[in-house]
């Protein structure tokens, strides 16, 4: 079983995050049965962008790191106080410790920026969101990245994208990583994406 931790921050975008629970629960049931997702969180009970409540099944604390095999970050929003979790020492060690081990990082959007901020994408290609009104993409550089503005961009085992319309795919890139390109065609083809 491929054990997926999806690290959640306050005020992260529900909708990013629903692609990698849906996409990987797909998988568990209907795909080749070897994926597995657990929603972590710094605190017990955290609010989206939109102010919808979640509760994350264990909090960081309750979390041995070595049993995951990837690491999932979902996106978000400032004024939601996304960066105060997403730039918080422990999230950033979080990623560290993927790294270090050579495991799958994936994010969507903004979800890239704590990578930056952990030193894990210095000299490497990363995106992030790319709105011509939106200073994040600078912000992504500045942490020393290379930035592609394009939709997706594959660097090793991390995986960033540039918004939300990005979401699915890159859940889906995730599982093929994690699995096969055959499974994932499948689960795609059994969620209706043809």
């Amino acid at each position: 079983m491929k054990k997926v931790l999806m690290l959640l921050s306050n005020g992260f975008e529900a909708v990013e995050a629903s692609v990698f629970t849906d996409v990987l629960g797909w998988n568990k049931l209907e795909g080749d049965g070897t994926t597995d997702l657990v929603t972590v969180g710094l605190h017990e009970r955290l609010k989206c962008t939109w102010n919808f409540i979640v509760q994350p099944e264990l909090t960081l604390d309750q979390v041995n790191l070595d049993d995951y095999d990837a690491l999932a970050i979902p996106g978000g929003f400032e004024e939601a106080g996304f960066y105060e979790d997403a730039y918080d020492q422990r999230f950033l060690d979080v990623i560290k410790h993927f790294h270090n081990k050579n495991k799958i990082i994936a994010t969507i959007c903004v979800g890239s920026l704590p990578l930056g901020k952990s030193g894990i994408l210095n000299g490497r290609k990363a995106t992030t969101y790319n709105h011509p009104t939106s200073k994040r993409q600078g912000q992504l550089k500045d942490f020393g990245a290379i930035v592609v503005n394009e939709p997706i961009v594959v660097t090793d085992n991390i995986i960033t994208s540039y918004n939300p319309s990005t979401a699915f795919e890159v859940a889906f890139t995730l599982l093929e990583m994690l699995t096969s390109k055959d499974n994932c065609i499948h689960v795609k083809e059994l969620m209706g994406f043809h």
